[in-house]
């Protein structure tokens, strides 16, 4: 990968300067910090992926919960209703 990267930055860096009309070359201490900086950059990217994976299965786990709370409180919602009104119904009986 990393041979990729010098191919890449060596183009990149050449390109730029052409279109700059510069003759300046890159020194191999330049191009060895941005090779650094961008196997870090893949790092980030990677750790972020991983993270939002995780992440979107925990928001999916939270959903789920979610509906069944939300069944729960339906279910219960009825109860107390039907409680009420068979309490209205014994108080009117007698």
């Amino acid at each position: 990968m990393a041979t990729l990267i010098d191919r890449l930055a060596y183009k990149s860096y050449y390109s730029y300067m052409d279109a700059n009309k510069t003759t300046t070359r890159v020194s191999e201490e330049e191009l060895r910090r941005l090779e650094i900086r961008i196997d870090e950059l893949i790092n980030t990217c990677e750790q972020l992926k991983e993270e939002n994976r995780l992440l979107r299965a925990q928001q999916q786990a939270y959903s789920g919960e979610r509906a069944t709370l939300l069944d729960k409180q339906e279910q219960a919602r009825t109860r107390v209703e039907a409680m009420i009104n068979r309490l209205k119904a014994l108080e009117q009986s007698q």
